[in-house]
């Protein structure tokens, strides 16, 4: 397909490929003339892939790059692959909240770790989340600890064990689809809990209810009169 197509299969504009082209996220097409190449099934897959990387998971295009390169190196690994995405994934904000509270949180998230029989070499990167989570937690004031994320923990082990079981239907070797699954099932969590916690905080906090009279510019009465 010519660029144009490209463009109208993929949602993306025809400047966008080309930035894609320039900066190396989006390989060449198959040159047919000058200044002139066809594109493939491949390029719009890799457009969708460069665009959920980029748009639904928010990232920067220096992390989407190296997300991209871990995913056609073919000595990658994918459980590799899913630590360059974790790595690219992590904000770090142990500097605004104090190196001492941090360090105390990592030491109770790791004997939670040792408690739900998680490797802490393994879920390194996402056991430094959860301690800044728990310093910044604290300090708000909220005296919370690592034990109260057990429901947590054991919802994203049974939700992750899922994933990574349809592996099995991809023969378990193609990186790129599993990567873009981690990525959209971890937003489809996270706005899963957003869904439900607006769903209990309307029963709980309902809204009062306001009296409205007619639109007279006039401030009414508050004795009722």
């Amino acid at each position: 397909m010519r660029i144009s197509e490209l463009s109208r299969q993929s949602g993306v504009s025809v400047p966008t490929i080309k930035f894609y082209l320039r900066e190396g996220l989006l390989p060449a097409g198959l040159p047919t003339g000058r200044n002139q190449a066809d594109y493939s099934e491949r390029h719009l897959r890799r457009i969708r892939l460069i665009r959920t990387l980029s748009g639904i998971a928010g990232l920067d295009l220096s992390s989407v790059r190296e997300i991209l390169a871990a995913i056609d190196d073919d000595a990658v690994s994918l459980r590799d692959a899913y630590q360059v995405l974790d790595r690219a994934l992590y904000l770090d904000g142990s500097e605004t909240l104090g190196r001492a509270a941090v360090d105390c949180a990592r030491t109770e998230v790791a004997e939670f770790a040792d408690a739900l029989g998680w490797s802490r070499e393994t879920s390194a990167s996402g056991g430094e989340v959860l301690a800044q989570v728990l310093a910044g937690l604290r300090s708000l004031g909220c005296e919370a600890d690592a034990p109260f994320f057990l429901s947590y923990a054991r919802a994203a082990e049974q939700l992750v064990v899922a994933e990574l079981d349809l592996l099995a239907g991809d023969g378990g070797a193609e990186k790129g689809p599993a990567i873009v699954r981690s990525v959209l099932f971890g937003v489809a969590l996270s706005a899963l809990r957003r869904m439900a916690h607006e769903h209990h905080a309307a029963l709980r906090f309902p809204l009062n209810a306001v009296e409205c009279g007619p639109v007279t510019g006039e401030m009414p009465d508050p004795t009722g009169r």
